[in-house]
């Protein structure tokens, strides 16, 4: 998405939770915890991927968006498509997704990324926008960004 900004990933996480259940100092019902809530959210908001379960490997996992900001008021917190996500990029000024991988099968579950969205991304144009090519735009270096952030 062109206003994606901010973006952190929680794979090097994942995979020491993984190593610590190989070991055997985490129990299976220890990561295997996803609420209804969040399985009736991948059931109906979630983005089928081919990735396959890290636990029971029989399962594709399912990628849900979550949605948090100010502007939002009480739709904060809600599971949306991704097909969602730019028409309310374009709309809001700034909210940030979390995205949780989620198992039916065995309920595992974990934070994959989590990053900004919205139209405040638009008028920035450091590198972290994420522009294609790697080309940001002249004189946008992080000193203006940072110039841009103290005058709001």
């Amino acid at each position: 998405m062109r206003t994606q900004r901010q973006v952190v990933d929680y794979s090097l996480q994942k995979r020491a939770v993984l190593r610590e259940l190989l070991a055997g100092r985490v129990g299976t019902y220890d990561v295997c915890d996803a609420s209804p809530y969040l399985k009736n959210a991948a059931r109906f908001h979630g983005e089928p991927t081919e990735q396959r379960c890290p636990i029971c490997r029989s399962e594709n996992l399912t990628h849900v968006h979550y949605i948090y900001g100010d502007e939002l008021k009480q739709s904060a917190g809600q599971a949306r498509t991704l097909a969602e996500l730019p028409v309310l990029a374009m709309t809001l000024r700034e909210f940030q997704v979390f995205v949780v991988e989620v198992c039916l099968g065995c309920d595992w579950n974990h934070l994959v990324e989590q990053f900004l969205l919205g139209r405040d991304g638009l008028a920035e144009g450091g590198p972290e926008q994420g522009a294609v090519g790697g080309v940001s735009a002249p004189g946008a270096g992080p000193a203006q960004g940072r110039r841009r952030e103290a005058q709001r």
